[in-house]
């Protein structure tokens, strides 16, 4: 490779690097506040809290005609649909299991997700998932078990709601490409929003209440501001950056949050938390190397196709 090439690379990932740690740091305050929150709001009335005012600097931005019709432009409605619904799901449960779980264990069943990405990658995108995959997908869940240690009286609400916002967001995740090859970033992110606000407001009987002091409105802001911020730089971090190397530096969420969780509330992850944090980890970074490697791999064919000559 050309030492240009080369050093625009490491350009690149170095930048990449920096807009991912921006986003863990903004999951990481997120998460933090949507549990400070839990004491005195409903998480239902923090995600409608969140899509109104996310709404409310969105649509003065419409002013602008280029932004405009780039953000109301839906070729694909259906899909916008179905996406803006699992983008609501996952919020909803996120934000559940944040109030009810040690921050710890919700965050590590978080990081299932690029598991049940991969699982679903054959149904959804008709890829073809090989061994290697599958035995890393099978070691997640083995993972999740251990972390859930199920009972005969079955699982907890809350650890299934981890896990169903983990699914529902992978499925998100793999539908936006098509959302935003269609008709943009802005009009997938304006969708999902709007689609958010008007899936709670039907759940929101029984969930009702404004903040009521100033200092609960600060950290109301804390929590939008680090989801809005954790959003922006995960699109700039996966734009610059290879998958395979901004991967590792995703999971110093657990250290923030888990750290967060310890000085704030006196959480303890058990043996068997960090037992299954590792497998889970593990996992979730072979794949994304497994991924990394399959992808260099099909560049190198166009490429070498690109260059023999055709035979006609």
């Amino acid at each position: 490779m050309d030492t240009s090439l080369e050093d625009k690379a490491q350009t690149d990932n170095l930048k990449g690097l920096l807009w991912l740690l921006v986003s863990v740091i903004g999951a990481s305050v997120m998460a933090v506040a949507v549990r400070e929150l839990s004491a005195s709001l409903d998480t239902r009335m923090m995600v409608l809290l969140r899509s109104i005012i996310t709404l409310g600097a969105l649509i003065p931005a419409l002013a602008w005609p280029g932004l405009r019709r780039r953000a109301l432009r839906m070729t694909r409605p259906g899909l916008h649909l179905v996406r803006g619904v699992l983008i609501g799901g996952a919020t909803h449960a996120g934000f559940f299991a944040l109030a009810h779980l040690p921050l710890a264990t919700a965050t590590v069943l978080f990081f299932t997700a690029p598991i049940f990405a991969t699982l679903l990658t054959g149904p959804i995108q008709g890829e073809r998932v090989g061994r290697r995959r599958w035995s890393a997908v099978a070691a997640g869940f083995i993972g999740a078990l251990i972390i859930l240690r199920p009972s005969p009286a079955g699982f907890e609400p809350a650890t299934l709601a981890a896990l169903g916002s983990s699914l529902a967001f992978a499925i998100a995740l793999l539908l936006s490409r098509r959302v935003a090859e269609a008709d943009g970033p802005a009009a997938a992110y304006l969708s999902s929003v709007v689609i958010t606000f008007s899936i709670t407001l039907p759940i929101m009987p029984g969930a009702w209440g404004w903040p009521d002091s100033f200092g609960i409105w600060v950290v109301a802001a804390a929590m939008i501001a680090g989801g809005t911020i954790r959003g922006v730089a995960d699109i700039q971090a996966y734009r610059h950056g290879e998958a395979a190397i901004l991967g590792p530096v995703t999971y110093l969420r657990l250290v923030f949050v888990g750290g967060a969780g310890y000085l704030l509330y006196d959480e303890i992850p058990d043996g068997a938390t960090w037992a299954g944090a590792a497998i889970i980890i593990g996992a979730a970074l072979y794949i994304a190397r497994r991924e990394a490697i399959l992808g260099q791999n099909r560049r190198r064919a166009r490429s070498a196709a690109e260059i023999v000559p055709s035979s006609k």
